[in-house]
């Protein structure tokens, strides 16, 4: 796992994904402290590390990264188990509310260079 609070380059990005999935990089993005984990089998982990760093599990939401897609909508994919949380109103594994989405491009585009 890596965490990103400052910059990762798309090279490395695509490096993770071939050893990893093939095509995609695991993340989970804390929208309140703007910071990002990648690199990791499962979100689940990215979440529990993020946690135990003293992060609030409702700032924390499961994505996917797509580096062949950069540049793209698809680079960002909303989809982890880690999301659904009927409780919090968020009913499935995506992130059902656009500004929390919003928010999440952001900070990956602050992330991430080309």
């Amino acid at each position: 796992m890596k965490v990103i609070d400052t910059t990762i380059s798309l090279t490395e990005l695509k490096m993770m994904a071939e050893k990893m999935f093939n095509n995609i990089v695991k993340a989970v993005v804390d929208v309140e402290q703007e910071v990002v984990i990648v690199d990791a089998m499962l979100h689940a982990d990215q979440e529990e590390y993020l946690i135990d760093a003293g992060a609030s599990q409702s700032n924390l939401w499961g994505i996917n990264l797509h580096p062949d897609q950069f540049g793209t909508p698809e680079f960002i994919e909303f989809d982890s188990m880690i999301n659904l949380r009927p409780n919090d109103g968020n009913r499935s594994r995506g992130v059902d509310n656009p500004y929390v989405q919003e928010k999440i491009r952001k900070i990956i585009a602050k992330k991430v260079t080309p």
